[in-house]
């Protein structure tokens, strides 16, 4: 009831608060859509009586272009160019006379039919060198008569003034060409009327060709003259509604957006423009909407802050109770791990050392005992044995305390010899694919425990599928990002995989599967330590296992195992079985159980050594000190007092810097510092062969004198 209360609670405030952002929002972007739409209808109706106002005088000034260009031929009429020549002081002074009443004109100039000025009312005389034939507008009017033409902007010959010429063709006679009147505008006499009007770069105006040349334009960066590309809006514009229209675009001369109005002018072939620029309107609207939120946003957000803090503190207290929850469960999962990882460290040395003393009289048995009734027993005796150090060594993998020899290895070479190594171990109505592409990158693990691993997910798949099916041992290289908290390994890993064709296993079973000795499987059928190894080996090896599963579609376990960027190491071809040797010289064994260093003992003697014994690291020092005859020391790890068998190592490494030491365990946290310092590995429970090829290893590594002999075998 508590909880229910508790999350009805947590609705009504979530719901409060979402009003308390909702409704302000929706509030300012109404506010938002009509202040919009009232400074985008007043910009535009300001922007269309610019237009009106640009048009007028527009066409004003073409107008009274027009009629001096009719005044100026009716001043030539009837005069050939030889008299126009002749009486060019008289009709300089005229057409002067008339240039003087238009503000808007710069000059007035008259060719003959081959581009040579006749007369020009700001030169006297003019150049007769000049030839203007190669004019836009005198071609225009050279090639046919299109009436008042409007010229591109040019720079003038004479000078560095720019402008447009308006021209018009001389009267005719007798229908053929005769020459052209030009009348010379200035770009930035419109351009200081449209500056006028305009009054700030937010409102542009212009007189535009239909070919994108611009004549006059307010703002004109640097008073450059500018042509639209080619493919530009307002081509586009005019060619679906050539008289007048609107349309969008961003400048090529500035970059602004703008929207731009334009028109026709009646009678000639331009345009004039008028548009505002798109941001402008948009820094407006919004000083604008700062006003409304400068009022509103205090009070919205003080609503939806005492909100979000009643909210918070009742999510807080279901978190916590939540988390208390999920740490009660954890805790209770940590201690059934910490008691079983406990439970193994403490179990192991002493189950090891038991399983030495079984193996070594299993042994000694072999070789005294040669009835086949006694020889099948003793077989019984050593398999239960080694199922014993195999259960054993799962349990030391899965808590992580298993020692381990890493190794670089290539997955390519490696996988598909455990398959061969599945094959044997599954039935044959289930297939194996593999799939293992090149350029795995190589991993650095204990190849034995990869193998074991391998061979525990093959057998789970095995009895999974009681049927038969298909088992896909899969690998790839892969990239894991986990962001803290989570405890996961981040980095490149290879990713290899065993999936199966099974029954699957149940969503509310999957969690526990890698807890040890929990199994699914009949009594009798399974321990529960399979993927208890599996997990435990990957986290060891720095990496991590997931799993995934459907009921009745089957089951794929994933081992991550980090990238390595040494280098691999050659397979080594299969060792033959080495032979008893006997060898020479004295052993000091350090054994603080009685029954182990019976067994130890009888083997190093049956390997041909003199053997002493040392019950204890501090009496083994005694006889090293009193004794130089010791070629080579063999002890323990764990044993009773302030001195383990490492401690004992170092201080006769200290004591005796040449004699060799091999230090055994069954189980035992010093391992993973006694293999960086160099000393020689032997892990119990140990076979006469083992012994033998450890010490022989030891000694000719440090140089020692080894003579190895044939044994001779007890019948």
């Amino acid at each position: 009831m508590r909880f229910d209360r508790t999350a009805h609670t947590t609705r009504l405030l979530q719901l409060l608060m979402c009003a308390g952002v909702v409704l302000p929002v929706l509030l300012f972007a109404y506010a938002g859509w009509v202040n919009y739409r009232s400074l985008d209808q007043a910009a535009t109706e300001r922007v269309e009586r610019n237009l009106d106002v640009i048009q007028e005088h527009t066409l004003k000034v073409f107008q009274t272009v027009e009629r001096t260009i009719s005044e100026t031929n009716e001043v030539l009429r009837g005069l050939s160019d030889e008299q126009i020549r002749a009486e060019e002081p008289r009709l300089n002074a005229r057409i002067k006379e008339i240039q003087a009443a238009l503000p808007h004109v710069e000059a007035i100039w008259a060719f003959d039919k081959d581009g040579r000025p006749l007369l020009a009312s700001t030169v006297l005389p003019v150049p007769q060198t000049l030839n203007n034939a190669d004019r836009d507008y005198f071609k225009a009017q050279a090639a046919h008569d299109p009436g008042t033409y409007i010229g591109e902007v040019i720079a003038a010959r004479i000078g560095a003034a720019q402008f447009f010429v308006v021209s018009r063709r001389r009267p005719l006679r007798d229908g053929q060409f005769d020459g052209v009147v030009a009348v010379t505008i200035p770009p930035a006499s419109l351009r200081d009327f449209y500056a006028r009007v305009a009054q700030s770069p937010t409102y542009s105006a212009a007189l535009i060709r239909a070919d994108g040349m611009f004549l006059a334009r307010y703002p004109n960066p640097g008073g450059a003259v500018f042509r639209l590309q080619a493919g530009n809006r307002f081509e586009g514009a005019i060619a679906a509604q050539p008289e007048q229209g609107v349309y969008q675009t961003v400048s090529q001369i500035d970059g602004v957006e703008r929207r731009i109005f334009y028109r026709k002018l009646p009678g000639y072939a331009v345009y004039v423009q008028a548009g505002f620029a798109n941001p402008a309107l948009w820094s407006e609207w919004w000083s604008l909407m700062v006003s409304h939120l400068f009022f509103g946003l205090p009070a919205s957000a003080l609503l939806v802050i005492l909100s979000y803090l009643a909210l918070r503190q009742t999510r807080n207290f279901m978190q916590e109770t939540k988390r208390r929850e999920m740490a009660e469960t954890a805790l209770k999962q940590a201690q059934r791990l910490e008691a079983v990882g406990q439970l193994t460290g403490g179990v192991a040395h002493d189950f090891n050392n038991l399983l030495m003393v079984v193996n070594g009289n299993v042994e000694r048995l072999r070789r005294e005992l040669q009835d086949p009734r006694h020889k099948r027993a003793l077989d019984s005796i050593d398999k239960a044995a080694r199922r014993g150090a195999s259960l054993t060594r799962q349990l030391l993998t899965f808590s992580r305390q298993q020692t381990v020899t890493p190794t670089v290895i290539e997955l390519r070479q490696r996988l598909p010899k455990l398959r061969e190594m599945l094959q044997s171990s599954l039935r044959g109505d289930i297939a194996i694919v593999l799939d293992v592409p090149d350029g795995l990158w190589p991993v650095r693990v204990d190849p034995g425990e990869l193998e074991l691993a391998i061979l525990n997910l093959g057998i789970n798949a095995r009895d999974a599928m009681p049927n038969g099916g298909a088992l896909t041992l899969a690998a790839r290289n892969t990239t894991l990002r986990n962001s803290p908290p989570s405890q996961e390994p981040s980095g490149e890993f290879v990713a290899i995989s065993v999936r199966d064709t099974g029954t699957g296993i149940p969503p509310e079973i999957l969690p526990k599967v890698f807890e040890p000795f929990f199994t699914t499987k009949e009594v009798g059928k399974g321990t529960g330590l399979g993927l208890s190894q599996v997990y435990g080996f990957a986290k060891q090896a720095g990496g991590t296992a997931t799993i995934t599963s459907e009921v009745d579609r089957g089951t794929e376990i994933t081992i991550y195992l980090p990238r390595t960027r040494l280098s691999a190491e050659p397979d080594d071809a299969v060792p033959s079985d080495r032979r008893p040797s006997h060898g020479e010289g004295t052993i000091l064994l350090v054994e603080d159980n009685a029954e182990v260093a019976e067994i130890s003992k009888a083997n190093l003697e049956q390997l041909g050594y003199n053997v002493l014994h040392a019950p204890n690291a501090n009496f083994a020092l005694d006889v090293v000190e009193s004794s130089r005859a010791i070629d080579l020391v063999v002890s323990d790890i764990v044993m009773p007092g302030a001195m383990s068998g490492l401690d004992l190592a170092r201080a006769l490494r200290n004591m005796r810097p040449g004699l060799p030491v091999v230090l055994t365990t069954g189980y035992s946290t010093a391992v993973q510092s006694a293999m960086p310092e160099g000393f020689t590995l032997l892990t119990k429970p140990y076979d006469l062969k083992s012994l033998q090829a450890v010490i022989e290893d030891t000694l000719r590594q440090r140089g020692a004198k080894v003579l190895p002999v044939a044994l001779r075998r007890q019948d």
